[in-house]
């Protein structure tokens, strides 16, 4: 994902738009496959998270699976999309993240998000690589009293908002992770979103807080450790939700 925007002219002003700009005769079924994020130490470029740019791109659908099991399904349902799909492949997942796959052929569907884990007092929000952090994070908030759900988008774009309203009208209470720095990103989207919805508004018992990285460039190799976010970054900022 950090060389895409030697593409980004091709990719937002030419794939994004064939449909709209043929009146739907031409479809544009291009799958476009971008390994990125840390925890791998890799060199400059490589790991940075330019979710936000490419969300901003209408035409353009987003993809990023958090599982072994839902890359496959949700790679089969790109390839067979009649629109671009740009899929999100977490540089760590390919080797740090296991589990079963079915055999055969199975689609998981675009715009649907995974109940990773229930609960009942705090929502957690992630995608890709982070769903495993929030699940690290609520298993130490467990330890400390709180029941914490995990949300997984899988599809950034479009969002599951009525998963999302269900889950957020119950705990009252909402934590957003991102890898990306802070300044508009994705973690942004979702909460506006969110506060658009009148029942959400009022069901908040404290205000929406987001776990980023730091409005810097993301750091090579053993630097990369101050960059990421955590499992005790998530669960003070959970536990700062539950003391409102």
């Amino acid at each position: 994902m950090g060389f895409t925007h030697n593409a980004f002219n091709q990719i937002v002003e030419q794939l994004a738009r064939m449909r709209y700009r043929s009146w739907g005769s031409l479809p544009a079924q291009v799958t476009i496959r971008t390994p990125y994020g840390g925890g791998v130490r890799a060199p400059e470029l490589h790991s940075d998270s330019f979710v936000a740019h490419f969300a901003h791109c209408p035409g353009l659908k987003l993809v990023a699976p958090a599982t072994p099991a839902d890359a496959k399904g949700l790679l089969l349902s790109a390839l067979r999309d009649p629109d671009p799909v740009m899929f999100l492949e977490p540089l760590r997942g390919y080797r740090l993240i296991r589990g079963e796959v079915a055999a055969g052929d199975y689609t998981t569907p675009l715009g649907q998000a995974r109940l990773a884990r229930p609960g009942s007092d705090c929502t957690l929000i992630a995608w890709s690589a982070a769903v495993e952090v929030a699940h690290q994070a609520a298993e130490d908030a467990a330890g400390q009293g709180v029941s914490t759900e995990v949300i997984d988008l899988r599809s950034l774009v479009p969002l599951d908002l009525e998963t999302l309203r269900e889950s957020v009208i119950k705990t009252g209470r909402v934590v957003v992770l991102q890898e990306a720095s802070m300044t508009g990103g994705f973690a942004a989207e979702v909460m506006a979103s969110l506060h658009e919805d009148e029942d959400i508004f009022y069901s908040l018992k404290a205000p929406m807080v987001r776990v980023c990285g730091p409005d810097t460039p993301y750091p090579v190799q053993m630097l990369e450790e101050g960059y990421l976010i955590n499992r005790g970054r998530v669960l003070k900022a959970i536990l700062k939700t539950m003391e409102s």
